[in-house]
């Protein structure tokens, strides 16, 4: 790339994040006055999971971009089509069409499992941990999802944004944390493309240091099995066993239950949690 088109590129995108204000990039109001218009490089560097040194040398002409990189300051930005495929032509790169992945609905089969599910506490996990439906044991033992607004239905946000949460998870909350890290950071690696995927990471970022440094970690693992303690405030403390059942016709949803072993008094826990619920009713978004 010649001298001439990296200064352009590192000016149009200065140019083009004057333009994005905070609030419409997601980020939380913290009620400072900015002494910058638009988004300060850093927060660019944050939204779009790049360091702030690399995006630095960018906007000085001084480094050269991949396509991934390129795909996503397009997203953070908020470029048109035209605008995007201009920053690709400045970056030497062809830009290829992202490729837009239609809303998930709950698969109907995933629908019919949960309504049988009236003892045991279970949920729809779609894309970025999305969640997309839940039975009314989950509502009880994890949060009334029902009166979230639908952006902030995903666990991960959930984990790290919410106090009840926090504190129903406390007793191995860094461990959870970590994992939902992990999990995202593995399903950003299959879809960097992923506008909502980026949004989220930047949010996060902005919002919570434990989830920035273990974002940079680069860690992954996937959505399987495992065990959490919970201490839930009416139940008392519950050591269950977790699994997430991938949907053959939608291996992006999957059908994630929670169960105890019988005779302990977690099993009891959940007996006295389903006895608080009526049974039957399937919520979904």
């Amino acid at each position: 790339m010649s001298s001439s088109k990296a200064n352009e590129l590192g000016a149009f995108l200065k140019a083009r994040r004057t333009e994005v204000s905070p609030r419409s990039a997601g980020l939380p109001d913290t009620g400072t006055k900015r002494r910058v218009t638009g988004l300060r490089r850093e927060e660019v560097a944050l939204l779009a999971s790049i360091s702030t040194d690399y995006y630095t040398r960018l906007e000085q002409g001084r480094r050269q971009a991949s396509a991934p990189v390129l795909n996503a300051l397009a997203r953070v930005l908020h470029l048109s089509d035209e605008e995007r495929d201009y920053l690709f032509e400045l970056a030497g790169k062809e830009a290829a069409k992202p490729r837009r992945r239609p809303a998930q609905k709950v698969q109907p089969a995933l629908r019919r499992m949960l309504g049988e599910l009236t003892s045991t506490p279970a949920l729809v996990l779609g894309r970025r941990m999305d969640i997309l439906a839940w039975n009314p044991m989950a509502e009880a033992l994890l949060i009334d999802f029902s009166q979230l607004p639908e952006k902030q239905r995903n666990y991960a946000w959930l984990i790290f944004s919410d106090p009840a949460m926090r504190a129903l998870h406390a007793a191995d909350w860094k461990r959870v944390a970590h994992d939902c890290v992990a999990m995202l950071r593995m399903e950003a690696g299959h879809h960097p493309q992923d506008q909502r995927m980026a949004q989220l990471v930047g949010e996060l970022s902005m919002l919570d240091d434990d989830f920035r440094r273990w974002w940079a970690d680069h860690h992954v693992t996937a959505r399987s099995r495992g065990s959490k303690t919970l201490r839930h405030p009416l139940a008392g403390e519950l050591t269950l066993d977790w699994d997430a059942l991938a949907c053959v016709n939608d291996p992006e949803q999957q059908l994630v239950v929670w169960t105890a072993e019988p005779g302990t008094p977690s099993h009891d826990g959940l007996r006295i949690l389903a006895s608080w619920t009526t049974t039957g009713s399937t919520r979904q978004s």
